[in-house]
């Protein structure tokens, strides 16, 4: 088994390969539309294997970021995928992206995104089949709308088990879903208790109450980012998950060059066999 150190500016990630595997979602706070340190985020990112993108502006951006780690990764291949169109309101929208490894990840399909008929959702969730190794799932990103009223927060993550079921019944059933992004509420919230009850045994992944997700002037603010996933079908998530710390306490900078948002993770063993 092969020991990995990564020894960064900004923090140290330790990786164990081969069978574990690094699968990330980041709120990227506008890529390719501000001016942005792409060495940092590069960085930042680096040690994962997969990294679902929000709020990614237009492609030059994330054709930004993958140049950055080309350049930095010299023993993988980075690709990206981005959603084909923009979703949200006249005045603001983005995309959704995937950045990952191509000698370890192997894109499948895009699913698109979230029939969302009766537009309850300011941006639908997208979702796409990735394999790595052993392990087969769907991706599915979310960018919440943070509006005026908690409400309209809730809303949209009470209607996340709808989310679920048309991705699950997109790849016929029995499938991993892995649902992470930017919810604007932490996973405790009552918004969630829909998703939470599920009989899939759907839970999150990244601890509201001990990890803050977001940044803000003077330190971390929320715990707004999480990866939910489902105790029935993802046996190969073991409990590992967390955030990384890119601000080296310069919390300030981080939001103006980078983003107001920390990386999130889970690990997952990718040689256990699927059932």
């Amino acid at each position: 088994m092969k020991k990995i150190i990564l020894l960064l500016s900004f923090f140290i990630f330790s990786i164990t390969y081969s069978e574990e595997v690094y699968i990330s979602s980041f709120n990227t706070l506008r890529l390719g539309k501000v001016k942005k340190d792409y060495n940092h985020i590069a960085k930042a990112i680096l040690p994962f294997d997969i990294v679902g993108l929000v709020e990614v502006m237009n492609e030059k951006g994330i054709q930004a970021l993958t140049d950055e780690l080309n350049f930095l990764d010299k023993e993988n291949k980075w690709r990206y995928f981005i959603a084909p169109y923009t979703v949200g309101t006249d005045d603001y929208k983005e995309y959704y992206g995937y950045v990952y490894k191509e000698s370890k990840v192997t894109f499948l399909n895009s699913l698109g995104y979230f029939p969302d008929e009766k537009n309850d959702f300011i941006r639908e969730p997208f979702a796409a089949n990735f394999k790595i190794q052993n392990f087969d799932f769907t991706f599915v990103l979310m960018h919440s709308i943070y509006g005026k009223k908690l409400s309209q927060r809730q809303l949209e993550a009470s209607l996340l088990s709808n989310v679920y079921d048309y991705f699950q019944e997109k790849n016929e059933n029995e499938n991993d879903i892995l649902i992470a992004g930017d919810f604007n509420l932490p996973a405790n919230d009552e918004g969630f208790k829909n998703l939470l009850s599920h009989k899939d045994e759907i839970i999150y992944t990244i601890d509201p109450l001990n990890i803050k997700t977001t940044i803000g002037t003077k330190g971390f603010a929320n715990s707004y980012d999480n990866i939910f996933i489902s105790k029935k079908y993802t046996s190969e998530f073991k409990g590992r998950s967390g955030a990384i710390d890119i601000t080296k306490d310069n919390f300030i900078r981080t939001r103006k060059e980078v983003s107001d948002h920390l990386p999130i993770f889970i690990v997952i063993d990718a040689e256990q066999d699927d059932d």
